[in-house]
């Protein structure tokens, strides 16, 4: 997203003509929560209505521990080769800005923080069959499926309040003002490194953690 300029206006630029599908590009904080919080204790619910078939229910902590895991990978690989995806042609630099390039445009922006539900209901319901598929292939595995992806979802709804926080709360200390500097270094010094937004584990892991000691706004 290097070739993108940063623009410090607090007016949103408009991406679609027509105003109904620009009006899906906005997105408040709050509308994610009523979404996917339910959606996460709705899989809890039913992976724990399965205690008799997995035989104990230690498949319930375990598969939203887990789950957590794996979305901190899927965070750190979707915004890494999805969002920063480098455009072969103009179709798809127009594609890639409407995906995530308006954000690097325009990071102060607060209604464009969050992931729109039209594309993250599409992709949680890919990585739900994900976990069905995988779930299903392994012998007695199968009750794991909502606990697992429960705590997946609880891991995207931390990311994505937590992206809207390092944008707009002041941190004053701790590990949070830590992240917030990260972050802000991969908008503005790195865009091609510094991956992860809820923890820079797996840029540490994949090499994408710049070795300077600079932590500065």
């Amino acid at each position: 997203m290097s070739h993108f300029t940063v623009s410090t206006s607090k007016e949103p630029v408009r991406l679609f003509k027509s105003d109904f599908l620009e009006f899906f590009t906005h997105i408040h904080p709050a509308v994610i929560v009523v979404i996917w919080l339910p959606a996460a204790i709705l899989f809890m619910v039913l992976s724990a209505l399965q205690i008799e078939a997995a035989g104990t229910w230690l498949h319930l902590p375990a598969g939203f521990v887990i789950g957590l895991f794996l979305w901190t990978l899927a965070e750190y690989i979707l915004h890494r080769f999805l969002f920063h995806y480098r455009p072969r042609n103009a179709r798809q630099e127009r594609i890639f800005f409407l995906f995530h390039g308006v954000h690097h445009y325009q990071p102060k922006v607060k209604t464009r923080l969050v992931m729109p539900p039209v594309l993250s209901i599409p992709l949680a319901a890919l990585f739900y069959l994900f976990f069905w598929v995988v779930c299903s292939l392994i012998p007695g595995a199968q009750p794991w499926t909502g606990a697992l992806f429960s705590g997946f979802l609880a891991g995207y709804l931390t990311y994505d309040l937590t992206h809207y926080s390092l944008h707009h709360v002041p941190f004053r200390g701790g590990y949070y003002k830590f992240l917030k500097r990260y972050h802000a270094q991969h908008h503005y010094r790195t865009p091609d490194a510094r991956f992860g937004v809820s923890s820079p584990l797996w840029d540490k892991v994949f090499g994408t953690y710049p070795k300077t000691a600079d932590t500065e706004d």
